[in-house]
């Protein structure tokens, strides 16, 4: 039996302590001391066990909270914090970008599958989910006007464990929202909070939650209701869990049942982001609202969605994209594209790279694409990557043009720094003070050792292991030693065991008595992924052999909290990837918000990232480079420059600090962590995507939606008309720009046959770039030609272009449809190339 709800009494406060209540359920708790601290204050003891200061208030002995109540300085701190965070939800914007969006009353909404937000809420996975929450507390910080959307799954992702031979097993503990910082989000009139979406055949009810997150809303759904039937209930049970038929289902509810959400809170947005192609439905019931509130037709309609849609893609692996087969998109939308306004054959073209192709699956990544105006990878070789995977989207657009940005992703500094480098003030421009950073540095790192330590312990305890193999736990690892920390998941293409690819020349690094090293390693692999879980289970088996025993760690249940311990008290952060698959890689982010030093590929964020002095790299820019390679480059560089470094100590004094290695840690938390925040990635949102898709739903809605008409219209007349534009003729003088020198400029003047078209439709121009292996050009830049005339049928545009010093450039001339409603020059998909 599952339950519907259980019985919990709200913790009887004393009325001097009542703002507790409203601090327990603030997610700012997560990330400032001074929430934090109120709880710790409460039971120590139990707070280091969970941290969840709603259970803390449910289960603090009453005596304890009426003794807190007459203690005044207790009172006044809990006062004074009340207060501050009151100012702080009072306080304008601090982005300029996020005061005018406040000022016009634009709001974004931001739609992912999962938010890591905190342990204690276990509705995350990984990267994606965190890089989420990191979102929203900058947004809390900043003061930008956004709320989130996602989905309250009661069983979370999964808890690891690992049996003896490091095999994972996962559990699925049910989370009891009443132990959780959530509520119901309250409607007026005591509306129920409840919003319905069709699924197949029947309506699905979603429960609409609601969990602040400072200045910051987020709304979880939850089909856990008795109105729904237990198929159906199960839809926010798991995070990833089930099959292709429960991802649609789920995602259902999370695009189309998020949108309702948001018109129930009374927060409809301006913009609209998902991350991630699983909220991409939400584009479709953006559409259904327009043409049911507006009377727009589908074209209409799409021009306004588009026009606010942002669309985040973060990987290039091919299993992390949904896709499916046209029998089950079927099942759930034949019945809604009558409300779109469109057929079904249309709607599986906007999820396929090729829309006529019948043997194309449906692409949730391929919808995001065709509904936003505002596409983006998370990093600058990720965008390069996204391109190349994408061009089907685009087929004749020049890879360079594809219109895919790039916004690198980062971390929130707050939630990731531990806090006693945080107290060192680490991003100032000179750094930290350095003594004082090493000496916190280390206790960071015999604190991890000391969990490790524990973790282990209690972990062999659980499985039963002899009392000798408990005991040796506590004796593992070297507080002193140089730490080198892997975590992350456990999905094969990311490499965890390369390390372990000479075994002998590994263990010599490992078992050197003058110069230790230790490793650690944790993260999960999907419960579907045998592959990834056989990784894990080598980590673990390498960690029982007799010269790895005390110098390798593989920790199970790896969350959040485990996380802070491993990106704050390791010394290396270890990065392995087969490049160009780590599309950004947060993890060695957080680490360098704390001074540890990355160790990576040129992959992700890596790649674009200021290496000089902050981290190490193996190997070069090669993509798919083997593993043999790239051990060999980890080797080389742990002989030769990590552990030497490391090391290097006044008269070989291990106890003495290795000023070289702390000047690193310092530019890495000074430099890595400026660029690499969440803060500054939110910026590039806003600069990039949020102010200027705000301001074209403005334009295009503004007069009765008149420019959405407008440029729908164009464009049909557009198509219709493309295929009688042709080259009349194209003139270079000198006919042969080969024969001029480098440097010297020459006349272009082209003729078209326009149709039914007028020259102020088209835009001409020339384009060149250094030619690839097939002779082609796929990459480059542009000239604009400059309309002259139109005479007898034809029209003339015409420039000058200087001959570049590359002489293994290719040139053409272009043709394309132009609008000044177009949110970039290849939006239509229409060009012309001379032949």
């Amino acid at each position: 039996m599952r339950p519907l709800g259980t019985y919990r009494l709200a913790p009887a406060l004393p009325d001097r302590l009542a703002p507790l209540a409203a601090l327990a359920r603030d997610l700012r708790s997560t990330w400032r001391e001074d929430v934090r601290s109120l709880f710790r204050d409460l039971d120590p003891e139990e707070w280091e066990r969970n941290g969840n200061p709603v259970v803390l208030l449910r289960t603090t002995d009453p005596a304890r909270l009426l003794a807190l109540a007459s203690d005044e300085p207790y009172v006044e701190r809990v006062l004074a914090v009340a207060r501050a965070l009151d100012v702080e939800d009072a306080a304008p914007p601090r982005h300029a970008a996020a005061a005018a969006l406040a000022a016009s009353g634009d709001r974004i909404a931001y739609f992912c599958a999962e938010f890591g937000l905190t342990e204690i809420l276990p509705i995350y996975s990984g990267g994606l989910g965190v890089l989420a929450g990191d979102q929203l507390k900058s947004a809390s910080d900043l003061g930008v006007p956004l709320v989130g959307v996602g989905l309250f799954y009661r069983e979370g992702f999964f808890r690891q464990t690992l049996t003896a031979d490091a095999r994972q097993k996962e559990s699925y503990p049910i989370a009891d929202p009443h132990d959780l910082p959530v509520d119901v989000l309250p409607t007026p009139a005591g509306v129920a909070p409840i919003v319905s979406v069709r699924v197949g055949e029947r309506d699905v009810h979603l429960l609409v939650r609601r969990v602040r997150v400072g200045r910051t809303t987020l709304l979880l759904l939850d089909s856990h209701l008795p109105v729904n039937r237990p198929s159906d209930r199960e839809i926010t049970n798991r995070l990833y869990g089930g099959d292709k038929e429960m991802r649609i289902r789920q995602e259902l509810a999370l695009g189309i049942g998020g949108m309702r959400a948001l018109d129930l809170a009374g927060l409809r947005p301006t913009v609209r982001h998902a991350n991630e192609g699983h909220a991409a439905f939400l584009g479709l019931e953006r559409i259904r609202q327009l043409r049911a509130e507006r009377g727009l037709s589908f074209s209409e309609a799409r021009e306004i969605a588009m026009a606010g849609s942002v669309f985040t893609t973060h990987t290039p692996v091919a299993a992390g994209i949904d896709l499916f087969p046209s029998e089950l998109m079927k099942k759930y939308f034949a019945g809604k594209v009558d409300a779109y306004g469109i057929s079904f054959d249309e709607l599986l073209g906007l999820g396929r790279q090729v829309p006529e192709d019948p043997h194309e699956f449906f692409s949730m990544a391929v919808l995001g694409l065709r509904l936003s105006a505002h596409v983006n990878g998370v990093s600058k070789l990720h965008a390069h990557v996204s391109r190349r995977l994408w061009r089907g989207v685009f087929p004749e657009a020049p890879l360079s043009e594809i219109p895919i940005a790039a916004v690198t992703n980062g971390v929130h500094p707050d939630t990731w720094t531990a806090p006693a480098i945080a107290a060192l003030g680490p991003r100032r421009e000179e750094g930290a003070d350095r003594g004082e950073l090493w000496r916190r540095h280390e206790g960071l790192r015999a604190a991890l050792v000391h969990a490790v330590r524990s973790r282990t312990a209690v972990a062999r305890q659980r499985r039963g292991a002899p009392d000798v193999e408990i005991e040796a736990a506590w004796q593992l690892l070297d507080p002193s030693a140089l730490t080198i920390g892997f975590a992350r998941r456990f999905a094969t293409y990311k490499r965890a065991t390369l390390i372990f690819h000479d075994p002998e020349r590994i263990a010599r690094l490992l078992e050197d008595a003058h110069r230790p090293v230790q490793l650690l390693f944790a993260g999960k692999a999907h419960p579907k992924d045998e592959p990834g879980k056989e990784f894990l289970r080598r980590v673990g088996e390498l960690a029982t052999l007799p010269e790895f025993r005390s110098r390798v760690v593989l920790l199970d249940d790896y969350d959040m909290r485990l996380a802070r311990l491993l990106v704050s008290g390791s010394d290396v952060w270890l990065n392995n990837p087969i490049r160009p698959n780590e599309a950004s890689g947060t993890s060695g982010m957080k680490a360098a918000m704390n001074g540890v030093l990355n160790l990576s590929v040129l992959d992700g964020w890596w790649d674009e990232a200021p290496r000089d002095g902050t981290g190490f790299t193996m190997g070069d820019d090669t993509d798919g480079r083997t593993d043999d390679d790239v051990a060999s480059a980890l080797y080389d560089q742990l002989e030769s420059e990590v552990i030497p470094l490391f090391y290097d100590r006044p008269g070989g004094d291990r106890s003495q600090m290795p000023a070289a290695w702390v000047e690193c840690m310092a530019a890495a938390a000074s430099r890595l962590g400026r660029i690499f925040s969440s803060d500054r990635m939110l910026g590039d949102y806003l600069e990039i995507s949020y102010a200027p898709a705000a301001a074209r739903v403005r334009r295009l809605s503004e007069d009765g939606e008149k420019g959405a008409r407008e440029l729908a219209a164009w464009k049909a007349k557009t198509r219709v008309a493309w295929d009688a534009v042709e080259f009349a003729s194209v003139t270079l003088d000198p006919a042969d720009p080969a024969r001029i020198a480098p440097g010297r400029k020459f006349r272009v003047q082209v003729h078209l046959r326009l149709g039914e078209l007028g020259p102020e439709d088209l835009a001409v121009d020339w384009f060149e770039g250094e030619m690839d292996r097939s002779g082609g050009v796929d990459a480059g830049y542009s000239t604009p030609l400059a309309f002259v005339e139109r005479r007898d049928g034809t029209a003339a545009w015409a420039g000058t272009v200087q001959r570049p010093e590359d002489d293994r450039r290719g040139y053409s001339v272009r043709v394309r449809p132009r609008h000044p409603l177009l949110s970039h020059p290849n939006e239509t998909g229409l060009v012309l190339w001379a032949e």
